[in-house]
């Protein structure tokens, strides 16, 4: 099933779902990779938090950061030509910078647990992390803090992940080319497919774009700067087309992670994070830009032995990223001059 399809079959939230009793609902989100944990907290003080992901029993990561204004932490050991193997989490907050510190509550969760490198009698966790930055949205002084990022973890269990506007996507935004009074609610998405050979492959993000949310089927515009009257859309692509003079640039950054079961190395999951990229450019437009801080983390619990077609592989981490990013636009609850898309209906 194509991601595009995933999505016509979950967006209607209003339609009953019959299972049958023998049959429980298939987790389409990132937990839908066996291994994996997603934990949100919300704080109440101002839209913000953080959305948590664990993987305790280790994984090989890769990272792709893209756009040029990223709030990241630990992804230098990423890359492959350093000593770190595994990791054990990924912290995601809003706060920007300051939302950083949210990952060190999830490095004395994992702590806690004995979760992590082992050296003498300790373990070490290691959890990269990234920040979107949405401090224009209420109080900029309320920011997620490592206390937000020990609640996430505590939080973290295998069901299908909470989508909308959540965790660190309560404060995220999108459609801001136009300005902030133009701009539209976000937050978290989420989509996962799996082929009949046992290949999962999941994605979770946190949309906080300048640009608009694309439908790449038809390149229809699913959220994005509103017009004038506020009903409709102004089209990023016809104003930057137009030449017509942009005002102040909003808060940004799309930040996500890719999971899926194959057994890769540290090599092979960096690429998986670049070609996961190319849903961003998909569904975003404008994307990776100035004021974006982009960034995308791979994961490869190794649980699915054997050589890994890569072609397939970077081919659907795309996919179902386009999907959770449409996701986390037409999943989100709107916020005082912030509709999300269910209020322009």
């Amino acid at each position: 099933m194509c991601a595009l399809a995933m999505l016509a079959a979950t967006a209607d939230r209003t339609t009953p779902l019959v299972v049958q009793a023998s049959r429980p609902a298939v987790n389409r989100t990132l937990t839908a990779v066996p291994g994996i944990k997603v934990g949100h907290y919300t704080l109440a003080e101002r839209p913000t938090g953080c959305t948590v992901v664990l993987i305790e029993s280790g994984a090989t990561a890769g990272v792709d950061v893209r756009g040029a204004a990223p709030a990241t932490r630990d992804t230098d050991l990423l890359s492959p030509v350093k000593m770190v193997e595994q990791i054990f989490g990924v912290a995601l907050s809003g706060g920007s910078t300051f939302g950083l510190s949210a990952g060190d509550g999830v490095l004395r969760y994992l702590e806690e647990k004995n979760v992590g490198i082992v050296y003498g009698n300790r373990h070490i966790p290691i959890v990269p992390g990234a920040s979107i930055f949405d401090l224009g949205v209420g109080d900029a002084r309320i920011r997620p803090t490592a206390d937000c990022g020990y609640r996430a973890a505590q939080a973290a269990t295998s069901a299908p992940v909470a989508e909308g506007s959540i965790g660190a996507g309560a404060g995220a935004t999108l459609g801001k080319i136009a300005g902030m009074e133009h701009a539209m609610k976000s937050g978290v998405g989420t989509a996962a497919i799996e082929m009949p050979n046992g290949l999962i492959v999941a994605a979770l993000v946190i949309a906080n774009p300048l640009g608009d949310v694309i439908d790449p089927a038809d390149g229809r515009i699913v959220a994005g700067a509103r017009n004038g009257s506020g009903r409709g859309f102004a089209d990023a692509r016809r104003l930057v087309r137009s030449g017509a003079p942009r005002v102040r640039i909003g808060d940004n950054s799309t930040i996500g992670v890719i999971a899926t079961n194959a057994k890769l190395t540290k090599a092979q999951a960096s690429y998986l994070a670049q070609m996961t990229d190319d849903g961003y450019a998909r569904a975003i437009w404008p994307i990776h830009t100035i004021v974006d801080g982009d960034t995308v983390f791979a994961i490869a619990t190794g649980t699915r032995t054997g050589d890994p077609d890569m072609i397939t592989l970077g081919s659907l981490a795309a996919d179902v990223m386009a999907t959770a990013v449409i996701r986390a636009a037409t999943e989100a609850t709107g916020l005082p001059n912030y509709p999300a898309v269910r209020d322009l209906k």
